[in-house]
């Protein structure tokens, strides 16, 4: 079973989506168990305080790393550590496959200007960014990552085979095009091969259309 630990300031943002589809249907299947933790309770004075002024000047407020430390203590938590940030390397899916093979997981939240470089450098054993922009905190980038992880989990999904077939998987590149019901719809048709009913043409035809998307 894997442990995903996820360190925020915002607990209450991840109840919703880790209850709903793929992320809960492989908790239920014993395969992940979700540990979100408040950074707050890791803090010392009675405002619950987790930023500070950035050393040098500057503006906005800096998450100091007392909590960050604190609370992966208390998990116990080993590597990966991940820290969500715009100064990470991009995330991939051969991240979430690496990361699906393990027995733990903690990501760590960002919000405000930034974090205090020490939690990169001496807690967190790698840095991920899922894009080049910028989010409001690193809450959305986290869930990007479990449901990208947790859906490879086995239990995860009903058909095992749709996600050996997604984009990226092993090494691959974009996925074929898929159509469905109806074959035709105003005026669109789905190409005739998938309808031929001969599997061989239909497997060269989905090779062809992942060779297109690579070299696009």
């Amino acid at each position: 079973m894997l442990r995903v630990n996820v360190v925020t300031i915002f607990p209450e943002f991840f109840a919703d989506p880790l209850a709903l589809s793929i992320p809960a249907r492989a908790q239920q299947a014993g395969a992940v168990e979700y540990r979100v933790v408040d950074l707050r309770d890791f803090t010392r004075d009675r405002h619950r305080t987790v930023d500070d002024a950035p050393y040098g000047g500057g503006p906005g407020m800096v998450m100091k790393p007392e909590p960050f430390f604190e609370a992966v203590e208390s998990l116990g938590a080993a590597a990966p550590i991940v820290l969500l940030s715009a100064r990470g390397r991009r995330f991939t899916q051969a991240d979430a496959q690496r990361f699906s093979e393990g027995s733990e997981l903690t990501l760590l939240c960002g919000h405000y200007k930034d974090v205090d470089q020490r939690v990169a450098d001496y807690l967190a054993t790698e840095e991920l960014s899922v894009g080049d922009f910028v989010l409001s905190g690193g809450e959305a980038a986290a869930l990007l990552v479990i449901d990208a992880t947790v859906r490879l989990l086995p239990g995860a999904m009903s058909d095992p085979d749709s996600a050996r077939g997604d984009s990226f998987h092993d090494k691959r590149g974009i996925s074929a095009p898929s159509y469905t019901r109806p074959p035709s719809y105003r005026g669109h048709d789905v190409p005739e091969v998938l309808l031929s009913g001969d599997h061989a043409k239909i497997a060269k035809w989905r090779m062809e259309q992942e060779r297109k998307t690579d070299a696009g």
